[in-house]
């Protein structure tokens, strides 16, 4: 990934445009491209939806931000906007679910693999386990109220199994805290991928908050809402790993450099030549934005960018199958579980602890992740080869 930071400038905030039709382009296929198309598409949502948060809250903190903010954040809403409305009209909203889920595993997989930091790595591994059991759960539920095949979706590569089980993954919440990197020593990839994962991690929790109520049978309203309820524990691990220390503009800095990091990822493996365009044309959108903000914290905060920002950025993120790697952790990790900012075996919690009194409680009328697995084992072709009745 040969691009450096300090020498492309991208294209100026004041001539990043848009028109309605740009904004609503003809969207992907949803069984014709290929499922990593629907995977970057899902994550630079994310991405975006994490740029618009952050700068709203920043502004709301810092008045002499705002107007920068408000410029940079009027171009993100738009990048949001075109980015989302290329998901497919006649992808439902559980088949949105499952592309959800599945850039929860292969995107964590990848980072933890590339992340150098041993404990940074552990909690990736941590938190894709429990999303890798919520799409054997979801692919259960699309079994059951559509008669569907997940991996029509998945398009093989993702497995569908059992994870860590969903039912054992509720934790009390000083129990998702971990700690977080040192802002003078950790890695630059060590920050762009915590800033990857978070708003992955945060778009997913909010859009389980919005459709869940939208289903009508009663096991998958109750479903919605026990893996929403962990994805915001998710976002809780991921957010806490970041060095609350860093300054607003040194976190609006990282921002930037992770949304170029991601969309030059995306454009380096998209297989589909009219959306690798948006990719790129986005990488210049987000270099433009990224080379404000430098400047702004020189001028504010008299500190020099390259101090935090390398000069080149890492390897470009994989986009693709890590079945292998999924496989060995779930064989050796599977039966981890968390307490304070550890990782502890399952037979370590004791009965008395927070965790444990907090799961026996919302479980104590009933599992929702379990009752929609009972007796579901995945098979391909299930909607054309289970009988119903």
């Amino acid at each position: 990934m040969a691009l450096h930071l300090f020498e492309e400038k991208g294209v100026p905030l004041e001539r990043q445009r848009f028109t309605w039709r740009e904004l609503v382009q003809t969207p992907i296929s949803k069984l014709d491209d290929d499922a990593f198309t629907r995977v970057r598409i899902i994550l630079m949502n994310g991405i975006e939806s994490e740029a618009l948060r952050f700068q709203h809250a920043c502004a709301r903190m810092n008045g002499n931000l705002q107007r920068p903010l408000a410029r940079v954040r009027r171009v993100e809403q738009h990048q949001q906007t075109l980015v989302n409305w290329l998901l497919p009209p006649d992808q439902s909203a559980l088949e949105t679910t499952i592309g959800f889920e599945q850039v929860a595993i292969e995107i964590t997989a990848a980072v933890a693999q590339q992340e150098p930091d041993a404990y940074l790595a552990q909690v990736y591994r941590f938190g894709m386990l429990e999303d890798f059991d919520h799409l054997y759960r979801y692919s259960a539920l699309m079994d059951r109220v559509e008669g569907m095949d997940a991996n029509n979706i998945l398009q093989c590569y993702s497995d569908i199994r059992p994870g860590r089980p969903t039912s054992v993954e509720h934790r009390a919440p000083e129990d998702d805290l971990r700690k977080p990197y040192d802002r003078h020593k950790a890695a630059p990839i060590s920050k762009l991928n915590a800033l990857t994962i978070m708003a992955a991690e945060h778009q997913t929790h909010d859009y389980y908050m919005t459709v869940g109520p939208s289903f009508s049978d009663p096991v998958a309203r109750q479903l919605y809402a026990e893996i929403a309820s962990i994805e915001e524990q998710h976002v809780t691990q991921y957010e806490s790993i970041i060095d609350p220390e860093e300054s607003w503009l040194e976190k609006w800095l990282l921002h930037e450099a992770a949304e170029v990091y991601n969309y030059l990822s995306c454009a380096g493996q998209e297989s589909n030549p009219r959306i690798k365009s948006i990719w790129e044309r986005f990488v210049d959108y987000e270099l433009g934005q990224l080379h404000l903000v430098m400047q702004l914290m020189k001028d504010i905060e008299r500190r020099d960018p390259q101090e935090i920002l390398p000069h080149s950025l890492p390897e470009a993120l994989p986009h693709a199958s890590q079945r292998d790697f999924v496989r060995k952790v779930l064989s050796q990790e599977v039966d981890l579980r968390a307490m304070g900012t550890e990782f502890i075996g399952k037979g370590q919690e004791g009965p008395d602890s927070a965790s444990v009194r907090y799961r026996q409680h919302m479980n104590s009328q009933g599992s929702p992740s379990e009752a929609v697995a009972a007796g579901y084992q995945w098979q391909p072709g299930t909607e054309l080869a289970t009988a119903r009745s």
